[in-house]
């Protein structure tokens, strides 16, 4: 807590402290709306790792917070351009954040890095 004029503030922690940040690409197979072809592309992704321990200066609602908080990946990209006909069109939203313990295909021990 701090004061500024009289008045006495909490310190909140930003749930960024949370977490080791990483950048990361992974492939996705889209579809473009236009012309309706299918390809591969390069998606950036940041992997969120959590740390061991809470920041200084948590309080009670952050300790509860970080235990919850799990490992998960967050999409940087929200569009591409087409390889075939080079428009660009929107990455479908519903994968925007993914928990990595619902990820098929990563290997367990990428877990613990």
């Amino acid at each position: 807590m701090y004061q500024c004029g009289g008045a006495v503030y909490a310190r909140q922690v930003d749930e960024r402290q949370f977490f080791t940040e990483r950048p990361e690409q992974r492939t996705a197979r889209l579809q473009c709306p236009r012309c309706r072809r299918t390809n591969e592309y390069q998606v950036r992704w940041i992997r969120r790792t959590k740390k061991h321990q809470l920041p200084p200066g948590a309080d009670e609602r952050d300790r509860a917070l970080f235990a919850k908080s799990k490992d998960h990946l967050i999409r940087v990209d929200d569009e591409v351009t087409c390889a075939t006909c080079r428009k660009r069109f929107e990455i479908p939203s519903y994968q925007s954040m993914i928990y990595l313990e619902n990820l098929e295909g990563l290997p367990k021990e990428d877990y613990d890095e």
